[in-house]
Formats: structure tokens, sequence, C-alpha cells
């Protein structure tokens, strides 16, 4: 499964751009298929591949995270990152 398409990368706010934004929304969700994390993207820098929003593993909590890392990750069992084909975009605070 591709972790970003063109339409995901022209629907993610450029990164920075929602500093301090009440209203940021994660556009795209990210999972481990057999562990529990859980990936929020908000904002995007496609030169650099880097994501900000939130993350729920250990702790949940604002960050920033990587693409490439994300494609390269597997769980305990060995198991791929997935995109949630079915999430829709929600308020980082309703996530949170």
């Amino acid at each position: 499964m591709k972790l970003m398409t063109k339409e995901i990368e022209s629907s993610l706010p450029a990164l920075y751009s929602q500093d301090g934004n009440p209203d940021a929304k994660a556009v795209v969700k990210y999972f481990t298929p057999d562990a529990d994390w859980t990936w929020y993207a908000s904002e995007y820098d496609s030169d650099a591949k880097q994501f900000f929003g939130l993350v729920d593993g250990f702790e949940r909590e604002l960050g920033y995270f990587n693409l490439e890392e994300l494609q390269q990750l597997r769980g305990p069992l060995g198991l791929p990152v997935e995109r949630d084909l079915y999430f829709k975009p929600t308020l980082l605070s309703e996530l949170a």
C-alpha cells in the first residue's frame, strides 16, 4: 500500500503553517496493524518528507515523523505501517 499519494500530499498543509491553530486537522492516519502505534498527519514538507501531527504510541503527543521511516518500519510480527483508507479529516483536539 502506498502511504503517500499525490492527492494526500496536495491536501496536507505545509509544515509550520498551522502553528497555534486550534482548528488544525489531521488529514491522514497511519498505523501499525500489529502494534499500538498511530500517526495522524496534519502538516507535511514534501522535500524533507517530514510530517507534523499527533503521535499515539507510548504516549499521545504532538510531534514530527518521517515518511521514509514509516515506510521502513515493521511491527513485532513484521507487518508494515498502513494508511487508514477510511479515515476522515478530524480536528487534532478531538483526537488528543
